[in-house]
């Protein structure tokens, strides 16, 4: 077969680095994300308890203390296989016994639901094929999906091919549109059109990493949109219909460039199957692909 060097292209955004939560309780998150999903809780930043930033690959979830925030839709991850998966959740069960904590086993991942409502879908990296878009990742965030109203889809990856120079696609399933906008080699970022009532926005963001910084800072500002200004970092909130300048969506971006001093520091990501009973020399971390 003829290769196409086309299908090597990547568009500006290059990783989905971390989505930010508010936890009002982090013995709770602890007995969730790390014992429960098998995750590990960043040694070097973050150690406090005012916030807790969990690894997961070259990507993470951030847990500040506060309030509880829910993302209006779905995060999928790669945690490993899903047999060892069910079983640390079922060990988890009697600590988060009163919470919003629950799984349900489908056909090819576990959907789980974390003490306050935000949901995770775990694939099965036993399933995938070639042509799944996380077919590389052995331990990472594979996507965010958002739920968004009615009409919006289209002119959301407007705006991220326009502002941004994303690769963007659009589906349609029974009348319902999904932009799904690519980030890096192996990530989306995706916005579902549903039917259901949106929860407000709480304030929960995502923060993403682009090779063309400047480009896209001086198109969002000359908008108005922009904010949180610092070095090698904007941020901004309101996703717009450039073609009537309303807004369609909001969700806060942290916007950093590849200079940022975080832009690929090695994350630490401990092997869960590692125990003192079972204790193997040299098995304690997790290595992986992305």
């Amino acid at each position: 077969m003829e290769h196409s060097y086309a299908n090597d292209d990547t568009g500006n955004l290059i990783l989905l680095e971390h989505v930010n939560l508010k936890i009002p309780n982090q013995v709770l998150a602890t007995a969730f994300y790390v014992t429960g999903l098998g995750l590990t809780r960043d040694p070097f930043v973050m150690t406090g308890i005012d916030n807790m930033w969990i690894n997961i690959g070259r990507s993470q979830i951030h847990l500040p203390h506060g309030a509880a925030q829910r993302l209006r839709g779905s995060v999928g991850l790669v945690v490993g296989e899903l047999e060892a998966l069910a079983m640390r959740l079922r060990s988890v069960e009697p600590l988060l016994a009163g919470t919003a904590f629950g799984w349900t086993e489908r056909a090819g991942s576990i959907e789980v639901t974390c003490p306050w409502g935000n949901r995770y879908e775990c694939l099965n990296p036993s399933s995938r094929s070639a042509s799944d878009r996380w077919s590389e990742i052995d331990l990472g965030i594979a996507f965010v999906k958002i739920d968004v109203p009615v009409g919006s889809a289209l002119p959301i990856a407007r705006f991220y091919r326009d502002m941004f120079d994303a690769t963007v696609d659009i589906e349609e399933k029974h009348r319902l549109h999904r932009a799904v906008i690519d980030i890096g080699t192996h990530q989306l970022l995706l916005y579902a059109e549903t039917t259901e009532p949106i929860p407000e926005y709480d304030g929960h963001h995502i923060a993403i990493y682009t090779a063309a910084f400047s480009e896209p800072f001086k198109r969002l500002n000359a908008k108005g949109l922009v904010y949180g200004e610092v070095p090698h970092q904007y941020r901004f909130a309101d996703l717009v219909d450039l073609s009537s300048g309303e807004r369609c969506f909001r969700l806060e971006h942290e916007v950093r460039s590849l200079h940022h001093p975080l832009y690929a520091r090695a994350l630490v990501n401990r092997n869960p199957e590692q125990t003192n009973q079972n204790y193997l020399k040299g098995a304690d971390s997790r290595g992986g692909r992305f």
